[in-house]
């Protein structure tokens, strides 16, 4: 890695300004938290009940405040090639996009089925939503997923949303939920956006192999620089860190701090709760940033 790659050129300088953005973080009513596949299946694609668990728990760190928590879930895919231990043999051709069409379909049960257990132990209702794209882009089809939202926030519910794959190629081919969850974090107007990944955060180098890479805490103007970094990573690639960057940067950009951190840390909700600095935080941005 060039010498200059190093945490301080990608990360935020001005200490009152992250200072500031951990403290909202802190502070948010409405949180949309994104939970990647690492993160909830074993080494065999199988749903990991403890992972699941764990989740659950985090998750209600936040509602025991009184949080509103909105899960944006993936891991049908992952459930659905480990429940019947085959997957698609080329993941670019026709026939691996229509196979893991197919096998979302198996997954999505299982995975809400576990959900439901996890948060049972806790008393806590949740609900399944699955959107595409589309349905974000279309105002009519977003205004009733909105309601459709906020009606269950009011309830106590805690909705889990992920994307339709049985009939959404394009998520399936380019980037997950990551994006997904960006697009759902700015239109119900959160107050913050956590991706939880099997990473601790946005590093200067693949931490699984690269033993000198340090952890960036925060990114304000350093952004361009750390594109260049994660620009070639991909989806199995230190957890397709990529997409989740520029789905955590899209969302600071309007205004809204964003998290990325390692869903395996303990109390990692909790924690950001508390204001303490936790993965890697996207600052947002505000007016007099664009005059």
């Amino acid at each position: 890695m060039p010498e200059d790659a190093g945490a301080d050129r990608v990360g935020a300088a001005d200490t009152d300004r992250v200072a500031a953005a951990r403290k909202r973080a802190a502070a948010a009513d409405r949180v949309i938290v994104k939970a990647g596949t690492n993160s909830l299946t074993d080494d065999d694609s199988r749903l990991d009940r403890v992972k699941l668990d764990k989740l659950a728990a985090d998750v209600m760190d936040l509602r025991e405040r009184g949080t509103e928590v909105v899960l944006v879930s993936s891991g049908a895919v992952g459930a659905g090639t480990g429940r019947l231990d085959e997957g698609p043999e080329s993941r670019d051709g026709v026939d691996s996009i229509a196979e893991s069409q197919a096998l979302s379909t198996v997954g999505q049960g299982l995975l809400m089925r576990h959900y439901t257990q996890s948060f049972e132990r806790f008393d806590q209702d949740v609900a399944q939503i699955l959107v595409t794209g589309t349905d974000l882009d279309a105002p009519e089809r977003f205004d009733n997923f909105t309601n459709t939202v906020e009606t269950l926030l009011s309830w106590g519910v805690v909705p889990v949303v992920n994307e339709n794959d049985a009939v959404a190629t394009d998520e399936l081919r380019i980037g997950d939920n990551d994006m997904l969850s960006a697009s759902i974090a700015i239109g119900l107007d959160a107050d913050l956006l956590v991706t939880l990944t099997d990473v601790d955060g946005v590093y200067t180098g693949n931490p699984k192999r690269d033993a000198d890479a340090e952890l960036i805490e925060a990114v304000d103007d350093g952004y361009e620089r750390l594109r260049e970094i994660v620009g070639d990573g991909t989806e199995t690639d230190f957890g397709g860190i990529r997409t989740k960057v520029e789905g955590a940067h899209d969302v600071s950009r309007n205004g809204i701090p964003a998290i990325i951190a390692g869903s395996a840390e303990r109390d990692v909700l909790a924690r950001i709760a508390a204001g303490k600095p936790t993965g890697t935080l996207f600052v947002p941005k505000t007016g007099d940033d664009y005059e």
